[in-house]
């Protein structure tokens, strides 16, 4: 451990709390909308009509709706693609909300973000064990020969596909345990995981992002700083629960645990 360890994890959990409760965090979410539910176009409370032509979100809108695109008033009809991030950036508004337009899967969705949402009113601050070197390891990615993806349940009750990229080998606790990742595009790992806390006196499951192996595979797998996912925020979230053999069995009592 370096000397510094404790003082750069409180860093990090100070970004965490000002990152998950900030204006367009994800406690500011109220609503996930999938397109295809609504046949008429008619989202529930977000005005105009949003239809899909297979390649995006087609919105068509009235000036009595209120809505903007870029900043300026919206009248008429206009093709939307996925929207990049941030959330705040997001092209289409109604006053301070933000509506998101995703796609997962080829199914077209808006989100609303609304800085007023009472979860974010009511946020107080996130469960974090203090920094412990013993959770803090070397790890080693191994990548799969090509791309695996596997189906696996969601926060909202429906089955989507995984894409994995490896698997990531550490010691903890004595014995030699692993996680299967996803590589992002920044190059660092995600992994999806639970452990012998999961809903009892942590989150029912947790996301941990090891930073982009060097050449030889080798990382830090630190569970100090396990993360609480977005859906432990705001219900509206589609979070992917751990796919098969990412459930450890001991438990982590580190990181990020709940809301308090």
């Amino acid at each position: 451990m370096t000397t510094d360890a404790p003082d750069a994890w409180k860093r990090w959990h100070e970004q965490r709390v000002e990152t998950v409760s900030a204006p367009y965090g994800p406690l500011a979410l109220t609503a996930t909308h999938w397109i295809e539910d609504y046949p008429e176009g008619r989202l529930p409370d977000i005005p105009g009509i949003w239809a899909t032509d297979g390649a995006g979100v087609v919105l068509t809108a009235a000036e009595a709706d209120g809505l903007t695109v870029d900043g300026r008033p919206f009248t008429g009809g206009l093709p939307l693609t996925a929207d990049d991030g941030p959330q705040a950036a997001s092209r289409v508004a109604l006053g301070r909300k933000r509506l998101f337009v995703l796609v997962r899967e080829g199914v077209w969705g808006v989100r609303v973000y609304d800085p007023e949402a009472a979860a974010r009113r009511a946020f107080r601050g996130v469960e974090a064990t203090p920094y412990d070197p013993r959770w803090s390891v070397p790890g080693r990615y191994t990548p799969y020969d090509g791309p695996r993806t596997v189906r696996v349940g969601h926060a909202d009750g429906r089955e989507r596909g995984l894409a994995l990229a490896g698997e990531l080998a550490f010691t903890l606790a004595g014995r030699e345990r692993t996680l299967q990742v996803a590589r992002q595009g920044d190059g660092r790992l995600w992994a999806v995981f639970a452990d012998a806390t999961s809903g009892v006196t942590s989150f029912r499951f947790r996301f941990l992002h090891p930073a982009a192996p060097d050449g030889d595979g080798r990382t830090t797998v630190d569970f100090n700083r396990a993360q609480l996912p977005p859906c432990a925020f705001a219900e509206h979230f589609i979070c992917p629960f751990p796919p098969p053999g990412n459930t450890l069995d001991l438990a982590v009592p580190a990181g990020e645990r709940a809301l308090t």
